[in-house]
């Protein structure tokens, strides 16, 4: 099975689904975009597509001009192609631009370990009709997607009181995540190290946050890692047909 992951900064992987992909013998392909890497040219060879989150925004072209490359890349992928993808964070905002969604500040940023709520439609939903009604998630975010409903094509699963699109998909292959599901252990202090999330962590909860956010997110791992293993097992076998 061969994966294509985009990733915006190196610490930003998929993480405990990452593992699990490995474990399963899939060779990934991962695309460093913030490094200079150049998504090959050829995205049939690929069976699947991760697009992972960052500290830039989706309307930062000026700054970081192959983002303008891989928005055409995920809407051949997703749009064109057909293929299956996943979308977390930064990569949920990014096909929710390419689907016709709209980019836009969250108020207020929404930073913490949180509940997040399923909607009617997951009920039926081949990835998410096993989770519960309500989970805690890991959300880092300032920006989120609105406006998806101008596109019929797209199914809202799930929603917080702070940000309606939590999860979307594009018909039933390619899903937005706007939370962190695929974090282990070591993934609050990693992310701490990026001035970015550090800063807006800090200004949000004051100094010293991060080894409090750290020890929350520890205290609600098992069960996300479960959350993780839960979506990856049906992801491959609901949409990779594994």
């Amino acid at each position: 099975m061969e994966i294509i992951v985009l990733q915006h900064i190196k610490v930003e992987d998929p993480g405990y689904i990452k593992d699990l992909m490995l474990s399963d013998g899939f060779n990934l392909t991962t695309i460093e975009l913030d490094e200079g890497e150049k998504i090959p040219q050829d995205l049939g060879k690929f069976d699947g597509m991760f697009c992972m989150g960052g500290p830039m925004d989706t309307w930062m072209e000026d700054q970081y001009p192959w983002l303008t490359k891989e928005k055409k890349v995920i809407k051949e992928f997703v749009i064109d192609l057909k293929k299956p993808f996943l979308g977390f964070c930064l990569g949920c905002q990014l096909l929710g631009e390419v689907v016709g969604g709209k980019v836009v500040k969250s108020n207020p940023t929404e930073i913490g370990i949180m509940n997040v709520d399923f909607l009617e439609n997951k009920k039926n939903d081949i990835l998410f009709s096993t989770f519960p009604d309500k989970i805690k998630a890991l959300q880092w975010h300032s920006y989120e997607v609105k406006n998806l409903e101008k596109n019929k094509d797209t199914t809202l699963l799930a929603s917080s009181p702070t940000t309606k699109y939590q999860i979307f998909k594009y018909q039933n292959h390619a899903y937005g995540i706007q939370f962190h599901i695929e974090i282990k252990n070591t993934t609050v202090n990693d992310w701490g190290c990026v001035p970015e999330y550090k800063s807006a962590l800090e200004a949000q909860f004051g100094e010293g946050a991060l080894e409090k956010f750290d020890q929350e997110a520890k205290a609600n791992m098992k069960q996300m890692n479960i959350f993780s293993t839960i979506l990856y097992s049906k992801f491959k076998k609901e949409i990779l047909k594994l």
